[in-house]
């Protein structure tokens, strides 16, 4: 089993708390940190744009991925958000264990 951060991008404090507590209730996410405001630059719908967003980083196990992003997808108000994943390559084991604890769903 393998286990990756993923970084998430949201319209404000509030949207990445919302986002944050789903996933961690809905066993998406083992932890959801939010690191506060970030300025945006980035090119959409033919312009360039600036936005004041806060970023949100959520650990999970690789195989969760694909629901989490669906249920970002779901929750966020952003027709295309940001959610990126990278991959844990090393660290304290015992917390990347605890990440794939926390992410099975319940009975499984």
């Amino acid at each position: 089993m393998s286990t990756c951060m993923v970084y998430v991008t949201a319209a404000s404090n509030e949207e990445a708390n919302a986002i944050g507590d789903a996933l961690v209730l809905e066993r998406l996410a083992a932890c959801a940190n939010i690191l506060g405001a970030v300025e945006a630059k980035f090119f959409w719908q033919g312009a360039t744009q600036n936005a004041q967003e806060t970023a949100l980083i959520l650990k999970t196990a690789t195989d969760r991925l694909d629901a989490l992003t669906e249920r970002v997808k779901a929750l966020h108000s952003y027709d295309e958000p940001c959610v990126v994943a990278l991959p844990i390559i090393g660290g304290s084991k015992s917390f990347t264990d605890w990440i794939e604890a926390e992410t099975r769903e319940p009975n499984a």
